[in-house]
């Protein structure tokens, strides 16, 4: 698989400390959004699987990916019931919603922009899962924390390294660094809650 350098890419507005103590004050909330954040992951990553059987590449790589989403979730779920909670309903996530309205519509553009798009969401959670893993009290959960971060790390350059097998680093670099900060005009727009995004 082709790699693009990543140094050429934008970094990301940091997340402001006030996320980090509204999600520590209201943490059961939070592991309610983030069980549902790794379920729809796991599902956007099979759909792209479905959508892309004719690349290889993609097809395999969303399928691990949906696998190990999933397991995620049900870690996240044992979480849950462990503290004695009942797993809350999906709430529609704005954010990815907005990002995603951002995604152009020519066959091309779209999967461009669909891999870059999911790049920014995992970057995004690995930033946030360490920020929660760094302010736990708890050792074992900040551990639990600090490992997911380390897997959305893996999986927002995977994301970059599928396109740079579909498409030229001249078409990557400056559309993911528009969508960087279209990611950041959406984040600072939106109230900031016990949620992963």
């Amino acid at each position: 698989m082709a790699k693009v350098n990543l140094r050429g890419l934008v970094d990301l507005d940091k997340t402001k400390p006030r996320w980090v103590e509204v999600v520590l004050a209201n943490f059961d909330t939070f592991l309610s959004d983030h069980a549902s954040a790794e379920k729809k992951a796991s599902g956007m990553a099979l759909s792209m699987a479905s959508h892309y059987p004719d690349r290889p590449d993609i097809l395999i790589a969303m399928t691990d990916l949906a696998i190990e989403e999933l397991a995620h979730y049900k870690q996240v779920i044992n979480l849950i019931l462990k503290r004695g909670l009942i797993p809350q309903s999906d709430c529609k996530d704005t954010y990815v919603a907005e990002l995603n309205r951002k995604a152009r519509k020519g066959r091309a553009e779209f999967l461009l922009d669909r891999l870059l798009i999911a790049a920014l969401i995992e970057r995004r959670g690995a930033e946030r899962f360490e920020l929660v893993a760094q302010h736990l009290k708890d050792a074992q959960l900040a551990d639990f924390y600090r490992n997911l971060a380390k897997s959305e790390a893996r999986h927002w350059v995977l994301f970059v390294n599928l396109a740079s097998s579909n498409y030229p680093e001249s078409e990557i670099v400056p559309r993911f660094n528009e969508l960087s900060e279209i990611e950041n005009d959406i984040l600072a727009a939106l109230p900031i809650s016990a949620r992963l995004h």
